[in-house]
């Protein structure tokens, strides 16, 4: 843009600035000395503070000019593309957010503002420390591990664990290495034509399609499904490569922190060079520079979380949305969006090809390749030798097992069996802590949350009781906090720790690693436990569904799920859905490598329709009945819903609130919606804030947010009342 074109703005001309603070509109100020670009990234006054913001286009000019202060100064990043602005205007428009709270996702990197400089960075030097010591081995393993990342002093001695001190005393012996470095350096060149691993006839036809999809140019999304172990990543790397070649940018989204370390690995295996990273584990100088880099070009591949989004990229050419089924890629709290469908969106706007890949793909992205939006690309083979697990359900009703017990004899003789022939065997159970429930056998009181109507989870490992909704602890109390009875409370149910509590009595031998996000103080060591159970280090897993997303542990020949009827209880319009999705993640586990898998299923209802699919592999089938009995219902993805959540600590105020809000429902009913509630929500109270749900129901084509708006506009909330809408709601808690 040259300083005489259209989106230029002189100094003194009026312009609007969004800003991240909470306020419904743009900001009127004067363009500064040198003038600025629609897009250029500010500072401006606002009261007596100094507020980051953008300018978004001309000023309205509709008050007193002579007031109208001038920008600061225009930060020294490159200006927000139009089309990262059409996205968070649309996006914005889809979810009901404002503005100013979609800002704030674009720019979560600290210190934009700050001017270029130069900075001490620390990586591994090549001496040996002159003795060691655990806290020495924990930095030299911080510096080992993230390879490439730069550390400032702090952020090293924060991931290690350590004081800063233990850092300058393995700088004086060269086992530490302290540089200047300026800020924000480009990321190291990826190239594209390092070679891949020899793909299979099935893997080379699904890469080509992709890989002409990307040079035909311009937007479109492929459903790339295939059998776990089938080598989708790989098909998808080709595509990453692809888009190098063009010189573009790719952004590959993973539902799990714990995944990104092996999966950086292989980026650099094939690529040459290690991509950027971002999600909550990054420090904050590599966010910076991140953000940054994107911006300028100096940067081609970001693996990241969800919010790797709303990143500046210059020229994105490819999205890949890895395991798009996965219910984390919808945020819950904050903004309410749907990464996988924002994803879409944001490929639409850019001219990108977005890839959604999955075992077990969600029902909406099935449909949509059904009715011809989506291609869909399927890998039917697991690579290599490998072949499928057989999968055979333990028919609970003829089982005979202890008090307290849950690992049937049927399930216990199969991974004896396996264990003594040097083989590893997984159990899986999708229920974090010990116990679910902590009961009063002398008054049956069940102890709960001081803050929420939930009940809380004993983590025995940690001796407390855990609120999963708040994260509220306590320590488990000697007496019952209803009666006063002591030596009477009972852990009831199985979780994660019980069940490994189980194990280590009935296999002595084995041993035994426990894989539970509770169980792991830091992304770190997470990693680490992985990487020594793919090396063979364990015999036995015991896991909750972390262990269900994309790891390969080439030993593990034995899946057994101890409850494979949970996820079928309750209301949820998906419970169908996800069971079968995590049942076929699971077991897909096994048998990886040349070794045979089995996947045993402990079930107290073998004839469940659900439970025949998982047995069957009958996909096809089980999404054909799931979507006719989701059209009859008119529910997603064959009709359309929002979620109202209303909440106060005053329980008669947001009932009351919501009544009324559900009486005026004209707006609804002139697009054809129908309103049902107010209900408590299932889990009614959270930090003690009492908590009522609306939730609308609409047919597919109907512009549903325009309504809603309309809807929730004619009544003010009172002060303490929240109220949040949820555009496709993915959970009804």
């Amino acid at each position: 843009m040259s300083p005489s074109g259209p989106d230029f703005f002189a100094e003194g001309d009026l312009v609007g600035v969004l800003t991240t603070q909470p306020l419904d509109r743009l900001l009127d100020y004067r363009a500064p000395e040198g003038g600025c670009h629609v897009g250029a990234f500010v500072e401006v006054p606002l009261g007596p503070r100094k507020v980051p913001g953008v300018v978004w286009g001309p000023g309205r000019g509709d008050f007193d000019i002579s007031k109208v202060r001038q920008v600061l100064r225009v930060l020294d990043v490159a200006p927000m593309r139009a089309e990262l602005q059409e996205f968070l205007r649309r996006a914005a428009d889809y979810t009901l957010t404002p503005m100013p709270a979609m800002l704030r996702l674009a720019t979560r990197a600290p210190g934009l503002s700050n001017p270029p400089s130069m900075q001490k960075i620390y990586r591994s030097g090549p001496a040996a420390p002159d003795r060691m010591t655990d806290a020495r081995r924990r930095v030299l393993a911080v510096l080992s591990e993230y390879g490439a990342l730069s550390f400032t002093l702090g952020e090293l001695a924060e991931q290690a664990g350590v004081t800063t001190s233990v850092i300058k005393g393995l700088v004086k012996q060269g086992a530490v290495l302290e540089e200047d470095c300026p800020r924000d350096l480009p990321f190291p060149q990826l190239d594209p034509a390092l070679g891949g691993k020899d793909l299979t006839d099935d893997q080379s036809s699904a890469a080509a399609t992709l890989c002409a999809a990307l040079r035909g140019g311009g937007y479109g999304t492929t459903l790339l499904r295939g059998v776990t172990g089938s080598g989708k990543t790989e098909v998808y790397l080709e595509a990453v490569a692809e888009t190098l070649r063009q010189g573009r940018q790719a952004l590959v989204l993973l539902p799990e922190i714990a995944l990104t370390s092996e999966f950086l690995t292989r980026i650099e295996a094939r690529f040459g060079a290690r991509p950027a990273e971002w999600h909550s584990g990054v420090t904050m100088t590599e966010r910076r520079r991140t953000w940054k880099m994107l911006g300028e070009g100096g940067c081609q591949v970001v693996v990241g979380a969800r919010s790797a989004l709303f990143l500046p990229f210059r020229d994105l050419g490819l999205i890949v949305v890895d395991e798009e089924h996965d219910t984390s890629y919808k945020q819950e709290d904050g903004v309410l969006y749907n990464a996988r469908d924002m994803a879409v969106l944001r490929a639409s706007i850019c001219g990108a090809q977005v890839v959604l890949a999955s075992a077990t793909p969600s029902l909406e992205s099935w449909a949509n390749a059904e009715a011809g939006k989506y291609t869909r690309l399927d890998l039917t083979a697991r690579f290599g030798a490998a072949v499928m697990p057989q999968m055979r359900a333990i028919d609970m009703r003829s089982e005979t097992l202890p008090a307290s017990r849950w690992i049937s004899p049927s399930l216990q003789a199969a991974v004896t069996a396996r264990v003594e022939v040097g083989e590893q065997a997984l159990l899986f159970i999708n229920r974090r802590g010990y116990a679910p429930v902590t009961l009063c056998r002398a008054c049956g009181h069940q102890i709960g949350c001081d803050h929420c109507d939930a009940r809380m989870v004993e983590h025995r490992f940690q001796q407390r009781l855990v609120c999963h909704q708040c994260g509220e602890t306590k320590a488990v109390p000697k007496a019952c906090p209803s009666c006063g009875v002591e030596d009477k409370l009972a852990a009831v149910g199985p979780g994660v720790e019980r069940l490994t509590e189980e194990a280590q009595a009935l296999f002595p031998q084995a041993r035994i690693a426990t894989l539970s996000s509770d169980l792991f103080g830091s992304a770190r060591a997470l990693k680490e436990q992985i990487r020594a159970i793919a090396e063979g280090d364990t015999d036995i897993v015991i896991g909750t569904q972390l262990v269900a997303k994309g790891h390969n542990f080439p030993r593990l020949t034995l899946v057994g799920v101890i409850d494979a009827d949970l996820g079928l209880q309750g209301s949820d319009l998906r419970a169908a859905e996800r069971t079968f999705q995590l049942m076929r993640q699971v077991a897909g586990r096994a048998g990886r490598t040349e070794k045979p898998g089995t996947a045993l299923l402990q079930t107290f209802q073998p004839e469940h329709p659900v439970i025949r699919a998982i047995l069957s592999g009958d996909e096809e089938g089980f999404w054909r009945a799931e979507a006719e009995e989701r059209r009859h219902a008119g529910v997603p993805p064959y009709g359309r819903m929002a979620g109202i959540i209303l909440s106060s600590t005053d329980a008669r105020e947001v009932f009351d609130f919501a009544t009324e809000l559900a009486r005026r429902d004209a707006p609804l009913r002139a697009v054809g919606a129908q309103v049902f509630g107010p209900a408590p929500a299932p889990i009614a109270r959270i930090r003690g804030r009492h908590r009522v749900r609306l939730l609308v129901k609409a047919a597919r084509g109907v512009a549903l947010q325009g309504a809603v708006a309309q809807w929730v506009a004619q009544l003010k909330p009172p002060g303490q009342l929240r109220l949040s809408i949820d555009i496709d709601p993915q959970s009804f808690l």
